[in-house]
């Protein structure tokens, strides 16, 4: 059943028209399905409305009984940033993996199979993919979430992504523009800054951007970063400098710009959500995204009144909000094309792509003394970080299930702090130990806990589920380039093979 409405004048329903809301609960709230009849023609999904495809599905359909044309959007990288999978660890290896392995074909097949189960389910837009290139390997938010560390792979690799995910009809969603990898902050957090010079940062962060517009991204989403160089005033995201002058003109990009969820702190903190979004479309931007972590409808009415109120004092143009609505209805409009072109035609079902893909990318070291393949009943200590709130905790990560299941006598402990070394060797007592990390370059404790279990056992086979910045060191060192479900199944095929 529709909900009933009150007409909506134009320059209100421009206002709703440009927001990406999230909200609570597996299905949609009574307010929210208010709002698409008012005019709202997006909602973002997190790891918190998902619990199966069958009812993502169901879900999808309820928004389109209010709103066929409904952007349903969704922050689905694959690998360790998974909301489709949130609960299970993700089918598919996440960017880094794709980029140790180097094959672009199977970058856009990997990207073609996750486009079409979200199709299936009904999404049609796709926070990704991550065109940052990850030039500061002590990045704490992206990572694995990049190809990698050079121009010129993660271009290719970030034009196959694209290619591959709109062929299943889901419009990609290219970020973090103009570039979050020389980062050593988490926008999420505070507000980053990247002091590198106008030459380097065209011949190294635009160029994956560069090749996302040639290859047709329907959408590009900005950075809460400060890039003095660009523009010394204003983060990416409010930045009529960097959205309008080298998006727009400079990349002559034409599509969607999205911003990164308005709540993080590098816009909430300094400029509040609300002037932060006035700011954001006067700057260029056509959608703001919200709901991470405000999604309610107190958040959509006061972003609408902001954009509204903006307009009548003469801080934002009518004409740009109103150009803004244009292309999300634009959007809106090729997703479904696309979806239908995309039914006809395939792509065919690819089921075992990312698991292939996962077992392409392992890396094995093994240490002088020879490694002898896991059998018996060994134990697997996990040396947990803090996750950064773009991966969040809510989604299993390790070895342990897939070892646990090829060897049922195994046994598994999660470690953390300044004695985790200590407890770990304790805990496995003479059982011979899989120690897994997950970015041990970051972590200094995580380093100290390995020095203490392979001085006591030098047998010790260490599995690295970030990157592999630190030196190979075990019985066997097992580099997987992330933390997904099927990158855990690789690793475990890894050790229990000569």
């Amino acid at each position: 059943m529709t909900t009933t409405a009150p007409r909506m004048d134009t320059l209100t329903r421009d206002a709703l028209t440009v927001l990406q809301p999230g909200f609570t609960g597996t299905t949609a709230p009574d307010w929210l399905l208010r709002r698409l009849g008012e005019g709202l023609s997006s909602v973002g999904l997190f790891g918190r409305n998902i619990e199966s495809p069958e009812q993502l599905a169901a879900l999808t359909a309820q928004l389109r009984q209010e709103r066929e044309d409904v952007l349903v959007a969704i922050d689905e990288e694959g690998g360790d940033v998974t909301r489709l999978e949130v609960r299970t660890g993700s089918s598919f290896p996440g960017n880094n993996a794709l980029g140790a392995v180097d094959d672009v074909d199977l970058t856009r097949r990997v990207a073609a199979e996750l486009g079409r189960r979200l199709a299936e389910c009904g999404v049609n837009l796709n926070w990704a993919p991550s065109a940052d290139i990850n030039s500061n390997p002590s990045n704490p938010v992206i990572g694995v979430r990049s190809f990698g560390d050079e121009p010129g792979p993660v271009a290719r690799h970030t034009a196959a992504y694209v290619e591959g995910l709109q062929s299943a009809g889901v419009a990609a969603c290219t970020k973090h523009f103009p570039g979050h990898g020389d980062t050593a902050v988490d926008s999420h957090h505070a507000l980053p800054r990247i002091d590198a010079d106008v030459d380097l940062l065209r011949e190294r962060e635009l160029a994956p951007f560069r090749a996302a517009v040639a290859a047709g991204s329907r959408a590009v989403m900005s950075a809460h970063i400060l890039v003095p160089a660009l523009d010394p005033e204003f983060p990416a995201t409010l930045s009529q400098r960097i959205l309008g002058g080298l998006l727009r003109r400079e990349l002559g990009y034409d599509g969607l710009i999205v911003t990164d969820g308005m709540e993080m702190r590098a816009i909430a903190d300094t400029y509040g959500i609300e002037r932060g979004s006035v700011l954001a479309v006067a700057a260029g931007a056509d959608a703001i995204c919200v709901g991470g972590g405000l999604a309610d409808d107190d958040t959509v009415r006061r972003l609408r009144d902001a954009l509204v109120d903006a307009v009548h004092a003469g801080e934002l143009a009518e004409e740009r909000l109103a150009d803004a609505a244009r292309r999300v209805r634009e959007l809106a409009a090729w997703t479904s094309a696309a979806a239908a072109a995309a039914r006809t035609r395939g792509p065919a079902p690819a089921p075992e792509v990312g698991l292939d893909a996962a077992r392409r990318a392992v890396r094995r070291t093994v240490g002088g003394q020879g490694f002898a393949p896991l059998t018996g009943e060994p134990y697997v200590a996990s040396f947990t970080p803090v996750a950064n709130i773009a991966v969040g905790d809510e989604t299993p990560w390790g070895i342990a299930a897939e070892l646990r299941r090829r060897l049922p006598g195994a046994e598994a402990g999660n470690f953390s702090g300044d004695t985790a070394g200590e407890e770990a060797l304790a805990a496995a007592g003479a059982r011979r130990i899989v120690a897994v990390v997950r970015d041990e370059h970051r972590h200094g404790w995580m380093g100290r806990a390995l020095d203490v279990l392979l001085a006591a056992r030098p047998d010790t086979a260490v599995v690295e589920m970030g990157l592999p910045q630190a030196p190979a060191r075990g019985a066997v060192h097992v580099a997987t380039r992330g933390a997904a479900r099927v990158c855990g199944i690789a690793a475990a095929e890894s050790l229990l093979t000569a």
